[in-house]
């Protein structure tokens, strides 16, 4: 008989004298004819049990959370204790205009020169800005129309690509046109609606974004749930002249870590065709980096924004959970996602971010939450709440990496940023990792699973990816003890990370355990199963999921291969504009060199 476990209160545990234990993860990489005969054998009625079972018991799950005694009460979504505000920011109405908060946040960038912008450059590569876009549609160097256009033709070239690596799901040339043409109507009046007005930007496949299907790029849920409008987060963009070019690709109902799809394709990776963009939101992150669209928005439950902004050389932003408002999402009801942005640059983040943002009126009154902040970078005193920052960096945990290029290039953005700003790096710890990676697969999964059920007993669950019905099958072996066990670790977890921020103001990690993996030949037809990359994946990424805190990835350069890394920063609950400040800084620091994508589309330009 198993003896029990009995946790100490989190409050007597001595965090500074916890040891880092590396993540072991049990599971065979499958794919192909194996990976089919595992959901046959994991789908049957008893040898399925015996086997998910024996899983669980080789990752410790049971022991974790059936026979160990947790002190703290659960924690059934984000609890954030009162918070100090932050300095040196401009405060946003969260009631008002979206596009009011936008004209807000443009007033909080650095004045915006032309000139230095080189548009007139042919040998410069660059990431166009969405300021960059306004002024040349102010200018008449370009229209809405003209880029729309050139949209639609690199969209059509990518539909005749063998195999299918498609951007997105749904896309309508006719619609883009109308919205384009009505755009250019705006600018020629001397009336654009915002800054983001003629912005193009991708929307994920599980957002809704009328009159498009949502898939969340299944081959049949479309057929189950009609899209009858916006979402809350893509109105508040549309509101402010944003265009839309259709619904992005993503991993199959955003359970997967690669962008893997074998319904709709696997979008590839920009930068090197053959790997992965990450995931879920593949689609988003490639069309950005690709140069396509200014922005995208994403879904964030388990890095999903995060991961393929980091593989993809972009940046992504997760906010603090009941940020925004996940009105017309597909995992609206969950406790560890949110709708964020992808953008090739802070400060297109930072715009969208703006417009975007305003809590739910349920999440008001549950969360309280403190008013939505940006950085003011036009202050004298910007620079020196930069400085004042203090860094926590778990270094143990921060070079649990798979390959130190990546350790090297994040050690090498905090030396420079202590260098030029003065910010102080202190080593913290942060303890259980292994009861935080298990709380937060259990209640995503739990989640997911109670989501889909009833269209997974109709009948439905069959025409789910391979590794979507393996992933389905574990979620659904999870019984109430077990999430209510995950949310009793949830508090745990919060009352250590809180103690950590008395002491720091931001913890600094890579944002993932490795770059861009391999796409296996095999895997593009039927999936394929790997938690030991899913591990390397999600590494550092899950803390901000299951309590909620809001955190960046930006990139910080590129391994000896030339894939891009990146490096994440970790804030306190609602503290947006203290990483959205230090992100711009690293984004500066690490400018140069910048690497062409080998799969880049001047829209703006045309060359």
């Amino acid at each position: 008989m198993a003896k029990k476990r009995v946790l100490l209160p989190a409050d007597e545990v001595d965090i500074k004298a916890a040891k880092y234990e590396p993540e072991l993860t049990k599971a065979p990489h499958m794919t192909g004819l194996m990976l089919k005969l595992a959901v046959k054998l994991v789908e049957a009625p008893v040898i399925g049990s015996f086997i998910l079972g024996y899983m669980k018991k080789q990752n410790n799950m049971n022991e974790m959370l059936r026979r160990t005694v947790i002190p703290e009460t659960p924690m059934f979504k984000p609890e954030f204790p009162p918070q100090e505000p932050e300095h040196d920011v401009v405060i946003l109405d969260e009631d008002s205009k979206s596009e009011d908060r936008v004209a807000l946040a443009l007033n909080c960038l650095p004045h915006y020169d032309p000139a230095s912008r080189c548009l007139n450059d042919m040998n410069v590569f660059r990431y166009w800005k969405i300021r960059d876009y306004a002024y040349a549609y102010r200018s008449r160097l370009a229209t809405p129309t003209i880029v729309a256009d050139r949209i639609i033709s690199v969209l059509d070239d990518f539909s005749h690509k063998k195999p299918p690596t498609p951007l997105l799901i749904s896309f309508d040339a006719e619609d883009l046109r109308n919205q384009a043409a009505a755009s250019t109507q705006r600018f020629e009046q001397g009336n654009p609606l915002s800054i983001l007005d003629g912005i193009f930007m991708a929307i994920k496949d599980d957002i809704d974004c009328y009159p498009h299907p949502s898939k969340g790029a299944t081959s049949w849920l479309h057929e189950v749930r009609q899209v009858r409008e916006d979402a809350t987060c893509v109105s508040r963009l549309r509101r402010c002249g944003v265009i839309f070019v259709g619904k992005a690709n993503m991993h199959e109902l955003g359970m997967g870590t690669t962008g893997n799809n074998p319904n709709h394709g696997t979008t590839r990776n920009p930068h090197a065709l053959e790997r992965y963009t990450g995931g879920s939101s593949s689609g988003p992150a490639a069309i950005v980096a690709s140069g396509i669209c200014s922005a995208a928005l994403g879904t964030d439950g388990g890095g999903s924004v995060r991961i393929p902004s980091s593989l993809c050389g972009i940046v992504g932003l997760k906010s603090t959970y009941g940020r925004t408002d996940m009105k017309g999402s597909l995992c609206g009801s969950g406790t560890v996602e949110i709708i964020g942005p992808l953008a090739s640059n802070v400060e297109d983040v930072l715009l969208v971010y703006a417009a975007i943002s305003g809590s739910s009126p349920d999440d008001k009154i549950s969360l309280k939450p403190s008013l939505p902040c940006l950085p003011n970078f036009l202050l004298d005193e910007s620079s020196k709440a930069l400085g004042s920052l203090r860094l926590g960096k778990y270094t143990e945990w921060f070079n649990d990496v798979f390959s130190t290029d990546i350790s090297d290039k994040c050690e090498d953005a905090l030396s420079l940023l202590e260098k030029t700003h003065g910010c102080k790096t202190v080593d913290i710890v942060i303890p259980e990792f292994d009861h935080m990676r298990m709380a937060h697969v259990v209640s995503i999964g739990s989640e997911a699973a109670c989501g889909l059920s009833p269209d997974y007993e109709a009948g439905n669950g069959v025409k789910l990816t391979l590794d979507s019905r393996i992933n389905f099958a574990l979620f659904q072996s999870f019984t109430g003890s077990d999430y209510v066990a995950a949310q009793c670790l949830r508090r745990r977890m919060m009352y250590y990370h809180m103690e950590i921020f008395k002491e720091v103001d931001i913890i600094v990690t890579p944002t993932t355990g490795m770059t861009a993996p391999v796409i296996p030949v095999a895997a593009l037809e039927f999936g394929e199963t790997n938690m030991k990359v899913t591990a390397n994946l999600m590494r550092f990424i899950i803390g901000p999921n299951l309590l909620g805190l809001p955190a960046i990835s930006v990139p910080v350069g590129y391994d000896k291969q030339g894939l891009p890394i990146g490096l994440q920063l970790i804030g306190r609950p609602w503290a947006e504009a203290s990483i959205l400040r230090l992100a711009a800084a690293i984004e500066e620091l690490c400018a140069n060199p910048k690497k062409k994508p080998q799969s880049f589309y001047d829209v703006l330009k045309g060359n």
